[in-house]
């Protein structure tokens, strides 16, 4: 697989789009740390580690949805393995005036855009979401 962060954020839009409570996505250290950025950031209730049913380490995606309709309404990845998108602390965007969050790889570990530029660490931009 080339791109897991990009692949896991098209199993919770596809899931989303289906009505689902729940999706499974391979285990894998960056997609946890994006993860808790989505759960401390309130766009999801959780997740769980478990085995999937090939015996292989997998994460349990739990959605949020509000009155029927999913919380997360844009989720877009920003640095690709193609082309990287590295920015500094001042320059980080921010999504939608304010109202989405930007998840940044910092030297500080996966965090959001705010706590990013409240840090004073700038980093890989991998994903919007709104």
């Amino acid at each position: 697989m080339t791109d897991p962060i990009a692949d896991m954020l098209t199993r919770i839009r596809n899931a989303q789009m289906r009505g689902k409570s729940t999706v499974m996505t391979p285990a894998s250290k960056i997609r946890a740390w994006v993860l808790d950025v989505l759960a401390d950031e309130g766009y999801i209730r959780g997740y769980e580690a478990m085995t999937g049913s090939d015996g292989h380490p997998a994460l349990e995606i739990s959605l949020k949805y509000y009155d029927g309709i999913p919380v997360i309404r844009e989720l877009k990845r920003v640095s690709k393995p193609g082309r990287r998108v590295y920015m500094g602390a001042n320059d980080i965007p921010t999504v939608r005036q304010g109202l989405g969050v930007s998840i940044v790889s910092t030297s500080k570990g996966v965090m959001s855009d705010a706590s990013a530029r409240s840090a004073h660490v700038g980093g890989e931009v991998l994903c919007t979401v709104f």
